[in-house]
């Protein structure tokens, strides 16, 4: 056999594998649905009215948003968080002030300004849902955040 006989034989044998490994009972995120049928609008899941901030479950969890953010605009020009939640803005509007901890970049160097990599508070914070798990959890808080 020359090389690109074994080649070709090797190829074969890797594909025969594949199909014969492949489980038949795998579903798609769409369900049993094929592709070219509509998909089925998503359940809009109900926001929080502005309430008071849920607790944490570990240590140096970014705090939820308790309140609704519809309609907010953050990009590389504007960020509506800031018109309450920055450090000139935070009394007049009863907000919770950023922390000091956005106002340093990657080598610790303090900022006049909050830091681009935290700038985008959405990556990070999110508001608070009514929603029910999506798997079983019996995950426990750390024992110092429920003592607060």
């Amino acid at each position: 056999m020359n090389r690109s006989e074994i080649c070709a034989l090797a190829a074969a044998m890797l594909l025969l594998v594949t199909v014969s490994s492949a489980d038949d009972n795998v579903q798609s995120l769409r369900g049993d649905s094929s592709l070219d049928a509509d998909a089925q609008t998503p359940i809009i899941k109900r926001w929080e009215p502005d309430q008071d901030v849920m607790a944490r479950d570990f240590v140096q969890q970014p705090p939820l948003v308790p309140h609704s953010i519809d309609g907010y605009k953050i990009d590389k020009n504007s960020n509506k968080c800031l018109t309450c939640h920055s450090w000139a803005n935070y009394r007049e509007s009863g907000a919770t002030k950023i922390s000091q901890t956005h106002f340093s970049d990657r080598d610790e160097t303090v900022l006049d300004n909050v830091a681009p990599r935290r700038y985008f508070c959405t990556q990070c914070h999110v508001p608070q849902k009514d929603t029910k798990p999506l798997v079983e959890n019996s995950f426990e808080p750390v024992k110092a955040i429920q003592e607060r």
